[in-house]
């Protein structure tokens, strides 16, 4: 791990802002084709590193004003090598482009904030299948294998730590979470749900987390939730069980619809972007050691400006 001067897992007051929906921004804003709705390929390119550079920059700045952390993320969600065959990239290739974007990152945080240490590098780990639906599914064993190049690419190339970023069944967040810890990497899991607050599988929020924990010897530094509205989630989350206080972060989609619908959408659902902030607010009322914040599909810099408004106090949060 590169050096920095937070503690991993942050100190739970500690605040992390991320960046919203890449990918949905790119397409539905900026009008750039990304086929597989994969960003990873806009590093062979200036131009595509230049379009990367204007999503995260208004990001960054916002954390650096704030005077917060920020995980950084590299546009790696489809870097594996199933959607890579589907790009027609070759292994060799992607395993570069992998590293690449652990290095471009560094740069793009070096070159934003006199304080590298404030911005944590986070090699992202996007499911071999559908996000939306648990196809392809693996043992956790050969989840291990399967997503190990990717993570040992990042470790290669870098990074603070990984992500495993959309898992939507507990086997490939258990094979993911140890192929980091071999290779000597932190890692985080997010699960997303459906509406009903289970995973795609059946599997509850709960299961999965105290499944992966048991499997793995409590391997991941935190969980989170991504890509679903937190009205798909709000009512299973009361209380103070320990699976509970395990959950750090939270990048929620900005609409409402089920992954179904999302699916079948032509065009982008933005949501409010000051709904979606009071959503939060209200969570981490409750839920205090939420520390990590951004944003999932439909939401961009508008998104996570308003979340961090109505979470962190205007001087600015504890780091």
């Amino acid at each position: 791990m590169t050096s920095s001067r937070f503690a991993f897992p942050p100190p739970g007051d500690a605040i992390f802002l991320t960046d919203g929906g890449l990918e949905t921004t790119l397409v539905f804003h900026d009008g750039i084709d990304l086929p597989c709705f994969a960003a990873f390929p806009l590093l062979r390119s200036e131009e595509g590193r230049e379009r990367l550079e204007n999503y995260f920059t208004p990001y960054i700045r916002t954390a650096v004003e704030r005077d917060v952390g920020f995980i950084l993320d590299t546009p790696t969600w489809r870097a594996n090598a199933d959607w890579g065959a589907k790009l027609d990239v070759s292994v060799e290739d992607l395993s570069e482009l992998n590293r690449e974007a652990v290095r471009w990152a560094a740069g793009l945080r070096d070159r934003l904030s006199d304080t590298r240490e404030r911005i944590l590098i986070n090699g992202v780990v996007g499911p071999r299948g559908d996000g939306y639906r648990a196809d392809a599914q693996m043992s956790a064993e050969e989840a291990q294998a399967y997503h190990a190049p990717q993570v040992e690419a990042f470790r290669e190339g870098g990074a603070d730590m990984v992500s495993a970023v959309t898992m939507n069944y507990a086997e490939e967040a258990i094979g993911i979470a140890r192929a980091a810890e071999a290779l000597g990497l932190p890692v985080v899991i997010s699960f997303t749900v459906e509406t009903d607050g289970r995973l795609a599988t059946g599997e509850t929020l709960r299961s999965a987390i105290e499944r992966t924990d048991r499997d793995t010897g409590h391997i991941p530094a935190y969980y989170m939730i991504n890509c679903a509205h937190p009205s798909h989630f709000d009512d299973i989350l009361s209380g103070r069980d320990e699976w509970i206080r395990r959950i750090r972060g939270l990048r929620a989609n900005a609409s409402a619809k089920s992954h179904a619908e999302l699916d079948e959408s032509t065009e982008l659902d933005p949501g409010d972007p000051d709904d979606l902030a009071r959503h939060y607010r209200r969570l981490r009322e409750r839920m205090t050691q939420l520390s990590v914040l951004g944003g999932c599909c439909g939401t961009d810099h508008r998104h996570v400006a308003a979340i961090c408004e109505a979470c962190v106090p205007a001087s600015g949060g504890a780091v």
